[in-house]
Order: structure tokens, then sequence, then C-alpha cells
């Protein structure tokens, strides 16, 4: 195929709105939660925007809006409309381009929609259409290029109208810059190919598998060896790219499952590898394992209180606020003072990340070493009976510290205050804003002051979080999946959903039994 260099750079422009919404959670989140970057802010955000870049004398990068937030509860319809309208007016603003990186998540769901993305991309394409390209701004036709979370959703409503689709290939995601990266340079290769050879085919299929991410990470087979197919399939001639969407399994609605995309300039081929990919993901639906050993929060904490690997990690899983969780569940709480070795302190433990703000003012009120008695969570969500009273001391106090940085999950934690209650041998952490911990830096805090607490010096760490981040990984010298209740439940079975398209795998264990399999055709797009 020939590659026409153009003479001019060419205008690329850059937004987008990301979130994961459980639609079990009572959490709303709203425009204040989503960090909202613009301008020049925009572009320093990535590394190929930089003019050092090989990329830089082939591109003029032109910043719209980026917003994403730590995933919570649903987007409140307000919201929504302010970030997308802003979104399509900065389009529209923008002149004629040639295309769009569209950095999204996937798993966004707003009040009142049943396919937030879709909505959004048919309002982002219709703002494109407007402006038109510089080569024909009357009638040209930018191209979209959306980079994505593999536990997005991709119906065809909202895969129809993008050019190029690509999504993370690793579970943690490791290589979330990548894959935007990756993106951004399929998008230029496209768009420096003569007008008539630039639009691809793409072979879109969804496969009937709703599974959460802690069963398909792709430490583990059989997600390991079904995400490393797609280098080698997107290597072949013809082929421009691969990838797989394990779907949210927090949102109900018809569009929540697997989907696979092959994008080619050859149409079969495309379409071959689609359904091949499809088919094995059918096939193995039932050989995908929690990424850990799991049980009850209750044989969690037995389990750990009892092993002699030190420091031993619980991922309190059924409120990870970065899967969809409202964040501020006491049930584990609970669990950890029910047991005599910790309520004693012969065994220690640190259980961070319970979002209470009125608890949090209390502790500043009161101060370091003082003793208060206050109800932690459930306030939010209050499905396990309310907050949890807890007395302790006051060890730890640290004042809201912005973090911003590249590393996925930073660009969610605007900082918040925190506050350290020591009962027994646990010290509890609540906080005043929902917030994740991935890593040592998100205990200690700011190298000046902060609460100063080592996860590695406690006999237990119990996080909420689904399976762990590299950093929490690669500390703990043994770990749980602890299978508690809340917004994102491992056991989709007991959350009630009743909207996603049936038969789905697991809802519908023998579904596809007398046909054979379910109808895996991919449609060329």
């Amino acid at each position: 195929m020939t590659t026409a260099t153009p003479a001019r750079r060419l205008r690329i422009a850059i937004g987008g709105i990301g979130i994961e919404s459980s639609t079990f959670c009572p959490h709303r989140s709203t425009a204040a939660d989503f960090r909202q970057t613009r301008g020049q802010d925009l572009l320093d955000r990535y590394t190929w925007t930089q003019p050092a870049s090989d990329l830089g004398a082939l591109v003029e990068w032109v910043p719209l809006l980026h917003a994403t937030a730590l995933p919570g509860g649903p987007v409140e319809a307000e919201s929504y409309l302010l970030l997308k309208d802003e979104l399509v007016t900065r389009i529209r603003a923008a002149g004629p381009l040639d295309g769009m990186v569209y950095d999204l998540h996937g798993a966004m769901s707003v009040i009142g929609l049943t396919d937030a993305e879709g909505d959004l991309t048919e309002a982002v394409r219709a703002a494109l259409d407007a402006v038109g390209t510089p080569e024909d701004p009357a009638s040209g036709r930018p191209m979209m290029s959306a980079a994505m979370d593999l536990h997005g959703n991709v119906s065809r409503r909202f895969a129809e109208p993008i050019e190029l689709l690509t999504a993370h290939r690793l579970a943690p995601h490791e290589d979330a810059w990548d894959t935007r990266e990756r993106a951004a340079r399929k998008l230029v290769e496209r768009l420096r190919l003569p007008a008539a050879d630039r639009r691809p085919h793409r072979a879109w299929v969804q496969v009937p598998v709703l599974l959460p991410g802690e069963k398909t990470s792709t430490r583990l087979e059989p997600a390991k060896g079904l995400y490393g197919r797609l280098a080698g399939i997107e290597a072949k001639p013809g082929i421009v790219d691969a990838a797989i969407w394990v779907g949210y399994a927090w949102a109900d609605e018809p569009r929540c499952k697997a989907a696979i995309v092959v994008t080619g300039d050859d149409a079969a081929l495309a379409a071959a590898e689609a359904e091949s990919l499809a088919r094995q993901y059918w096939d193995v639906r039932r050989d995908f394992e929690f990424v850990g050993p799991t049980g009850t929060a209750e044989e969690c904490v037995a389990a750990a209180v009892a092993s002699d690997r030190r420091p031993f990690l619980i991922s309190d899983s059924g409120d990870n606020p970065t899967a969809g969780g409202a964040g501020d569940l006491a049930y584990m709480l609970g669990k950890l003072l029910e047991n005599e070795e910790i309520a004693s302190g012969r065994v220690t433990a640190v259980h961070p990340g319970i979002t209470d703000p009125a608890a949090v003012r209390a502790c500043f009120e009161a101060g370091i070493g003082a003793t208060v008695t206050v109800g932690v969570g459930g306030k939010v969500d209050t499905s396990q009976g309310g907050p949890y009273e807890v007395t302790g001391e006051v060890t730890g106090l640290q004042r809201a510290a912005d973090k911003t940085d590249r590393a996925e999950g930073g660009a969610y934690d605007r900082g918040c205050d925190l506050a350290a209650i020591t009962v027994g041998g646990l010290t509890v952490v609540v906080t005043g804003q929902r917030k994740p911990f991935h890593t040592v830096a998100d205990f200690t805090g700011p190298a000046q002051g902060g609460l100063g607490i080592d996860p590695r010096t406690f006999d237990l760490v119990v996080v909420k979080i689904g399976y762990l981040e590299p950093e929490l990984h690669d500390m703990a010298a043994d770990w749980l999946l602890a299978l508690t209740p809340g917004g994102v439940d491992q056991d989709l079975l007991r959350l009630g959903h009743h909207r996603v398209e049936r038969p789905l795998y697991p809802f519908d264990e023998d579904a596809y039994e007398s046909e054979g399999g379910p109808d895996l055709t991919p449609v060329l797009l």
C-alpha cells in the first residue's frame, strides 16, 4: 500500500470522558468528581504529543477536553451533559481536523441512558463531521481512533462511528499508556495513506459472556493466552489491530458482555481472526478463575491471622472504589475487630480507605493522641447496616496533597484528608474523599509529614481492591481475595442483573448447549 506523506502537518484532536460506573452502587458521580484537563496540560499528559517526539513534525495536536474520574456510581445526567457539551463545543470550535484520538474508558453509565458511550460517540462523530477535514472542510470526514480499557463495553452503536478501536492487553493495566500511544500512532499511520486507502474494515462481534475483571487477569490462563494472541494477529499482513474487551460486569445494561474487534484492510482475514478469538473466548468461558484464592471475609481474616506469611494481604473486593464501589462500607472493618487476635493487639493489621468525611473531621478536631468514638462508613452504601462504631486513638492525620502523575490511577487521585484510628492491633484509615490505596506511597503520604504508615510493618494489610496492583502484589508474602458484599460484588449472581441481554454466561450456565454454541459471526463495520 502506498504511503502518501502530506506536505502539511496533520491536525489531530485529543479528548474523551472516562469512568467505570457500577449501576449497583448507590454513589452518584458528578462533574466535580472528574479531573478535567484542557489546553497545554492535556498535551503534557502524553509523551508522544511532545515536540521532541517523532510525531512532532507530523502532527499539530489540538487539545479538547479530557475528563477522568475514580470509578463509582452512575454519572448524574446534568453532569454528563455538561462534560459532553463542552467536548462537542470544543470540537466544533477547533476547525477542520484530520482526526481525533478518543481517550476514554468504555464503562460509563449515566442515569437515564443505556449506552452512555454510544450516546457520547454519536455526538462526537457529528461534531467531527461538521468541521470536516483540512483537505475537504465541506464534506471531509475526520477519522477517530479510540483507546480504551479492556473492561469497557463495545456495543455496535458505539463501534460503528469509530474507524480504529484498541484496548489494553494487560490486566492489571500496566500497558495503559502504551494503548493510548498505539491508538495515536495507528491514526497517524492511516492518515498518511492515500485518502481512498485510509479507512479499514472492522470485524466486530460480541461474546455472550460477562465476567468480573478478577476472573480475567492476564497473569493467568486462559486470559493470558487469549490476549497473548493479539500481537501476532496484528502483525499479519492486512491486519491493523486486534482487541478483546472483557466488558464491565457491574453495570446492568444490554451492552455489557465481552467483545472482539479486529481491524484490517483485508476484510475476510479480519473477520476470520475475530471469529477465531470469539470462538476461543466462548470455549474457555468455564476455565476463567479468580486471580487468587478466595473466601468469605471471616475465612480470609482467620486464614491470614493463622498464617506465618507477613505481610499477608486481603482484598476487600466487593467495595473496591477502583472498580465502582462506594468505598464506604465498614463490613470488613467489623470482621477484623471481631477477631480476638487483632482486637487484642497480638496481631497487627491496617485497613485503609473507608470513605467518611465526618469521621475524618472528628479526628482532626480531636487531634493526635486523642481518643475518639466515631461511626465509620455505611453512610453512602447502607446495605450492610450503616456505620460501624469505633472507639480508638487518633494515631495519624494528613491534610490533602494533590497527586498528579502518569501512573495509571494517578489521574483519579486528587488528594484528600486522611485520618488513622488505632483500636487494639488494627489501624483503620478513613478518608475525606473516595481514594484508592495501590502503592506504599498511598499509605506513607507525602515526603514531609503525612500518615507515615508503612504497610510492610503490619501482619495484615486489608485493602479495598480486587486483584492486587503490581506494587502490592510484589509486597505480599501471601494474599487472599475476600468475596465481600458491595456495589462490585464478585458474585454476580447475587447482585440482581435484570437488564442484560440473555442468554448470558454465567447467568445461564447451559446457554446454547443445544445449538452447539452461539452465533459468533462477526459484523463488518
